[in-house]
C-alpha cells in the first residue's frame, strides 16, 4: 500500500452496527475486504463489542491515506452498501507515524 506524495496515513476507526443477532460479524468483515481497494485501504485488525441481549457490534481498523477525498464518506458507502449492515458510525480518524 502506497500512500500519496507528501501525505500520511490515518487509522479509520469505524463501527459498524449490524441488521441482527443472527448475523455473523466474520461475513461483514470479509465481504468489506473483498469490496475495498487494496492500493488504498487495508484492514489492521477488528473485534466484536457487545451491546446488549446478544447483539453485537463490529469495530474495523482501517489504514487509509491522509488525504482522502471525501474523508471516510467511500468507506462508510462501501459498509453500508453490504446487505447485513444496518448502520455505520465513525468513531475516530487518527493520523498515524511510522
Amino acid at each position: 500500500m502506497s500512500s500519496e506524495s507528501g501525505y500520511g496515513q490515518v487509522v479509520v476507526v469505524m463501527k459498524i452496527y449490524p441488521k441482527g443477532v443472527e448475523v455473523d460479524l466474520k461475513d461483514i468483515v470479509n465481504e468489506f475486504k473483498e469490496r475495498i481497494n487494496p492500493e488504498k485501504y487495508k484492514v489492521l485488525k477488528w473485534e466484536e463489542e457487545y451491546i446488549a441481549f446478544g447483539y453485537k457490534a463490529l469495530r474495523l481498523y482501517i489504514l487509509a491515506p491522509e488525504e482522502l477525498e471525501g474523508g471516510t464518506e467511500e468507506l462508510e458507502d462501501i459498509a453500508k452498501s453490504i446487505e447485513t449492515v444496518d448502520n455505520v458510525d465513525i468513531e475516530m480518524v487518527s493520523r498515524v507515524m511510522f
